[in-house]
């Protein structure tokens, strides 16, 4: 039988500082909480502490993803970590990660498609299983520290964006159970309307850049309003025909947490009702690469998932980078 790549685990963890909407009411002198709570569902979410960084949130991820899955570090082939807010630009967050688990034997790679991430990590992850025979025991995390790239006074970055990490265990299995489908696809013509332009190569990092707040998350043009529920919709009809099943065959579709409505209308247009999701951005806020992996772990452990159930991840961040991925329980 095919060889094919299953979830045999999944964690998150989140930094400890819980930062409610009133916060922001006095940090920018206005009521913004309402605003955030009513039309994004957004009521807290966790920022990392002055000495805690991406490495120390996928770190702490990682142990419990191997307790559950009965692993030592030393078990793992491969550990891919996917972020856009690395601990270094150079070299890799994963292989940070490597040498504090102890994961000697296991290669490792930095993943970034911004929010599409996770994602599309979880697809490379599946396919080298699926590909390579030295490949078991695959570790995949999404993991986001924008706290530590925002401008406190820009209420348009600085109410949305959070801290965490989450991921999964993938093993090698020879029943059909696993991977079934994916496809990416991306809007380059956006790559310059949102993100982090200073710091790299084409604006390393002066005093003028940061006096000017170029090494900040910044929205330089707002996205049509459209984009995300057309391309999500789309492509998640796509993958599901594509893996051999109907819409109504889904347990659980996976979504970006950047908007709530985004996410309703989605679902609206693929016919299906809101129990088929499920969402942490209430409590969370958006946690970018993080995010998908956190909604997942949480379903998993509420007990949302069985064998055999269909689910769907679909993610889409910067660039604009979208992934869709379907998997078996």
């Amino acid at each position: 039988m095919t060889r094919n790549a299953r979830i045999v685990a999944t964690a998150m963890h989140a930094p400890e500082r819980i930062v409610p909407n009133a916060w922001f009411d006095k940090q920018l002198g206005e009521d913004v909480g309402t605003w955030l709570e009513n039309n994004l569902t957004i009521k807290e979410r966790r920022w990392c502490g002055p000495d805690e960084s991406t490495a120390d949130l996928v770190t702490a991820c990682a142990k419990p993803l191997l307790e559950k899955a009965g692993l030592q570090a030393s078990d793992m082939d491969l550990i891919i970590v996917a972020t856009d807010t690395p601990e270094y630009i150079s070299p890799s967050t994963a292989s940070v990660v490597q040498d504090r688990l102890g994961a000697s034997g296991a290669g490792t790679f930095d993943v970034n498609t911004a929010c599409a991430g996770f994602v599309t990590a979880l697809d490379m992850g599946a396919k080298y299983i699926r590909g390579d025979e030295r490949y078991t025991n695959v570790m995949v995390i999404g993991a986001y520290a924008m706290s530590k790239y925002l401008n406190l006074n820009d209420k348009k970055t600085v109410t949305l964006f959070a801290d965490g990490a989450a991921g999964v265990i993938l093993q090698a299995t020879t029943t059909d159970r696993g991977w079934q489908a994916a496809q990416l696809h991306t809007e380059g013509q956006y790559a310059d309307w949102m993100g982090i332009y200073g710091g790299a190569s084409k604006q390393p990092v002066t005093a003028e850049m940061v006096a000017a707040g170029d090494h900040q998350l910044r929205f330089v043009r707002k996205f049509p309003k459209e984009i995300n529920p057309t391309t999500w919709s789309r492509m998640v009809r796509e993958t599901v025909t594509e893996a051999g099943y109907k819409l109504e065959d889904l347990t659980q579709i996976f979504f970006t947490q950047i908007n709530i409505n985004s996410i309703r209308e989605t679902l609206e247009l693929l016919g299906l009702p809101e129990t088929k999701t499920h969402c942490v951005m209430d409590r969370y806020g958006y946690t970018g690469s993080a995010c998908i992996p956190m909604c997942l772990a949480e379903a998993d452990a509420w007990g949302k998932l069985k064998p055999g159930d269909l689910v769907v991840f679909m993610g889409s961040g910067g660039g604009l980078a979208f992934a869709c991925a379907a998997f078996t329980w």
